[in-house]
C-alpha cells in the first residue's frame, strides 16, 4: 500500500465494520515517490499478516482481561477499607469507592490520560490521537483503573473522619492531575509521550508495574491526607499513646484482601499488555511475592506480640505484592520470594513507627502497604532486577524521591487548600455519629444490632 497520507487518514478509509483499521504498519518512512511528473513524500504501508493479526487480537484480549481484574480491586479495597473499620462508617466507605472510579474514569478520559501520554503535538483533551483505534481503547481502559486504584489506596488511611465533598474534590485532582504527572514522567514512552525519569543517568528509572509510579504515589499522597486531618477521636489518649480502634468486620476486609490478590494476576501479568509467554512467569512471582509477604508478617507480629494478628497478615501479603511489582518481569523464583519476605516484615514495623512515633492514624495501614513497600519494591530492582551498579541505584532513588516529593508535596496542597475552602474533615459530632447517617442519611445494616 503506497500512499502519501498519514497512518490515520488511511485508516479511515478502510472498512469501518472490520477490526482491520487498526491492522496496517508503515514499512518504510519518508519515501520521495514521483506521481504525475511530481516527487511527493510518501509512506509505504502493508496489512499485517494472518499470524500478526492473532497476535495483536490476542493481546488487546489479555489487556481487556486484565483491566476488567484490576477493576475488579476496588471492590477489595472497598472490602478491606470497611472491614477495618466500624460499622456505622460502611456506606461512606462504599460510596467513596463507587465515586473515586465514577470520577476516575471521567477527568482520566478528560485530561488525566493525555496528560499522562500526549505527544508534544496532540490535544490535551480526551483520548486525542488513540480514539477511534481498537488498541487506543484498550490501553486506554488499562491506564484507567490503575489511575482509580491510586485514588483508591488515599481512601483508607482518610477513613471515618473526611467529609464527602471533601472526598470528592481531591479524587478529582488525584486522578486528573497528581497521578498523571508522574505517571508520565515514568511511563511516557508506553505510548507516544517520552519520560525524563525514563532516561534518567542514562540507565533510567524502572518500575514495570508501579511499585511506585501507582502505589507508592498513593501512599504519599495518604501520608499527606491523613497528616492534614488528623487523628480519629479516642485514636490516641491525653498522653499521645496509640489506642486500638477494632474494625467491625474482619472476614470482610479478608475476603476483600483476596480479591485483590486475584486481582493482581491482572495489574502484574496486565502490565505487558501482549498476549506472550511471559505472563504466566509474572503471575507466579507476583504470588510467591504475596504468600512470602504474608507468612513474614504473621511471624513478625507473633513474634512482637504473641498472637499472630490476622489484620497484619492480610497487610502482609497485600506488601509483598506491592513491592513486586516494579521488579517482577525481571527477577528469579527466590528474588521474588525475598522480596515480598522483606515486605511483610517492612509493614509491620511500618504500621507500628507511623502510628507510635509519628502519631499518623492510619486506620488500614494503607501508608506503609503502599507508600513504604511500593519504595523498598522499587528499590529492589536494583539488586534483584538486573545486575546491580551505583548508576542504577541512583536512578531508582532519583525515582522514588521525586515521587515521593512529589505526591506528598502536592498531597499537602491539596488537603490544606480543601480544609480551608470546602472543609476537609466532618465535625466531632457527625464523627462520633457516624458517617452513614450524617453524610448518606442510611445504614449498611439496618434493623441488626451491632457494635459501631
Amino acid at each position: 500500500m503506497l500512499k502519501g497520507k498519514t497512518q490515520d487518514q488511511i485508516k479511515s478509509e478502510l472498512p469501518v465494520s472490520g477490526v482491520y483499521r487498526d491492522e496496517i504498519t508503515p514499512i518504510s518512512e519518508d519515501v520521495e515517490v514521483a506521481v504525475g511528473g511530481k516527487t511527493i513524500t510518501a509512506t509505504i504501508y502493508r496489512y499485517l499478516s494472518d499470524i500478526e493479526i492473532i497476535q495483536y487480537r490476542g493481546d488487546i484480549l489479555w489487556t481487556c482481561i486484565a483491566a476488567f481484574l484490576v477493576f475488579l480491586m476496588q471492590a477489595g479495597f472497598a472490602m478491606v477499607e470497611a472491614g477495618f473499620t466500624r460499622a456505622k462508617n460502611t456506606v461512606n466507605i462504599m460510596m467513596k469507592n463507587i465515586m473515586d472510579f465514577c470520577i476516575g474514569t471521567l477527568v482520566f478520559l478528560a485530561v488525566g490520560f493525555h496528560l499522562m501520554f500526549a505527544g508534544p503535538d496532540e490535544s490535551l483533551f480526551f483520548l486525542g490521537s488513540t480514539a477511534g483505534t481498537q488498541w487506543g481503547f484498550t490501553f486506554w481502559i488499562f491506564q484507567c483503573v490503575f489511575a482509580a486504584t491510586t485514588a483508591t489506596i488515599v481512601s483508607g488511611a482518610m477513613a471515618e473522619r473526611t467529609k464527602f465533598t471533601g472526598y470528592l474534590a481531591y479524587s478529582v485532582v488525584i486522578c486528573a492531575f497528581i497521578y498523571p504527572m508522574f505517571g508520565g514522567w515514568a511511563w511516557g514512552s508506553l505510548l507516544d509521550g517520552n519520560g525524563w525519569l525514563e532516561g534518567v543517568l542514562g540507565v533510567g528509572f524502572y518500575d514495570f508495574a508501579g511499585s511506585t509510579v501507582v502505589h507508592s504515589i498513593g501512599g504519599w499522597i495518604a501520608l499527606a491526607g491523613a497528616i492534614v486531618l488528623g487523628p480519629r477521636i479516642g485514636k490516641f489518649d491525653k498522653n499521645g499513646n496509640p489506642r486500638p480502634i477494632p474494625g467491625h468486620n474482619l472476614p470482610f476486609a479478608v475476603i476483600g484482601a483476596f480479591l485483590l490478590w486475584l486481582g493482581w494476576f491482572g495489574f502484574n501479568p496486565g502490565s505487558t499488555t501482549t498476549f506472550d509467554g511471559n505472563l504466566a512467569r509474572i503471575a507466579v512471582m507476583t504470588n510467591l511475592a504475596g504468600a512470602a509477604g504474608g507468612i513474614a508478617a504473621m511471624l513478625t507480629v507473633w513474634a512482637l506480640f504473641k498472637k499472630p494478628d490476622v489484620g497484619m497478615t492480610v497487610n502482609g501479603f497485600l506488601a509483598g505484592m506491592v513491592a513486586i511489582c516494579s521488579a517482577v518481569d525481571c527477577v528469579s523464583v527466590y528474588s521474588s520470594v525475598i522480596i515480598g519476605a522483606v515486605a511483610g516484615v517492612l509493614v509491620v514495623l511500618s504500621v507500628l513507627f507511623i502510628e507510635r512515633t509519628l502519631k499518623v492514624d492510619d486506620p488500614v495501614g494503607a501508608v506503609s502497604v503502599h507508600g513504604v513497600c511500593g519504595t523498598w519494591g522499587t528499590l529492589a530492582y536494583a539488586f534483584f532486577g538486573t545486575e546491580f551498579s551505583m548508576k542504577v541505584l541512583s536512578a531508582q532513588l532519583i525515582g522514588i524521591g521525586t515521587g515521593f516529593a512529589w505526591a506528598f508535596g502536592c498531597g499537602l496542597i491539596l488537603f490544606l487548600g480543601i480544609k480551608y475552602t470546602i472543609g476537609l474533615r466532618v465535625t466531632e459530632e457527625e464523627e462520633i455519629t457516624g458517617l452513614d447517617i450524617t453524610e448518606h442519611g442510611n445504614e449498611a445494616y439496618s434493623g441488626i444490632g451491632m457494635a459501631v
